[in-house]
């Protein structure tokens, strides 16, 4: 029996069996697959001021006590009687929308009816400006009374505010002559709440946005509507405003 020429079969075999090796290695390179991209971060949107207010809007500090220190803070009955007055005052050149029409008919009815009032407590301030700050007494009450008057007059609150307005021309209505000087510091409390909430949001803004910026500056990120589809890197918000 003649026997196969295994000689020349094993040389070529070894001669092939590297690019076999090659050829299997490449295979399996082929299927490995990539590695998964980082993971999308959905984030949401950066916090905004209240009632559209600016981002660096200086507001009342809230003091060691817990209570939040303004130009009605503590104030004599006297002031408390002007710091009304001057509140309805602005109340009745701002808010002159149809809708609060009793704004200003319930100040010119509030000017006659507690004129007596008013007449008393405008003298009793210039005594009492007069005695802690002498000759410049009026300067330093024109001065307070300014910032009586920018304190009610901050562009944000003007709908909260003229809503409370509408609510206080209803209740001065109940207020006898003679008696406003009872009526004063609630009513003062009253119309200045809206800006109480106001200063409560703004302070609150400044937490989240701080929060916002420390979780999310800097990472890639994508919008909640985008999510399924692109990505994009977020941008630094603008610094976390500071008490002032």
């Amino acid at each position: 029996m003649t026997r196969p020429n295994t000689k020349g079969l094993s040389l070529s075999f070894l001669k092939l069996a590297p690019l076999a090796v090659i050829s299997v290695l490449a295979a399996c390179a082929q299927k490995v697959p990539p590695p998964p991209p980082p993971p999308v971060v959905v984030i949401p949107p950066q916090p905004q001021p209240p009632m559209g207010a600016p981002l660096n809007m200086r507001i009342p500090e809230v003091a060691d006590d817990g209570t939040r220190k303004t130009v009605n803070t503590s104030v004599s009955t006297a002031q408390a009687v002007w710091n009304l007055r001057s509140a309805y005052n602005v109340a009745a050149l701002n808010c002159v929308e149809p809708e609060y029409a009793p704004v200003l008919a319930g100040y010119k009815d509030f000017l006659k009816i507690h004129d007596k009032s008013l007449d008393k407590a405008d003298a009793d301030l210039k005594k009492n400006f007069n005695g802690a700050f002498g000759k410049s007494g009026t300067r330093e009450r024109e001065t307070y009374q300014t910032q009586v008057y920018n304190f009610f007059s901050v562009p944000p609150v003007k709908s909260t505010f003229c809503n409370a307005a509408m609510a206080l021309a209803t209740e001065m209505a109940s207020v006898p002559a003679g008696q406003l000087e009872g009526y004063a510091p609630q009513g003062l409390a009253k119309i200045e709440a809206p800006f109480m909430a106001f200063f409560d949001a703004y302070d609150q803004y400044r937490a989240d946005l701080a929060a916002w910026q420390a979780k999310y500056g800097g990472i890639v990120v994508v919008a909640p509507d985008q999510a399924r589809n692109s990505t994009t890197t977020a941008r630094p918000g603008p610094p976390a405003v500071q008490p002032q």
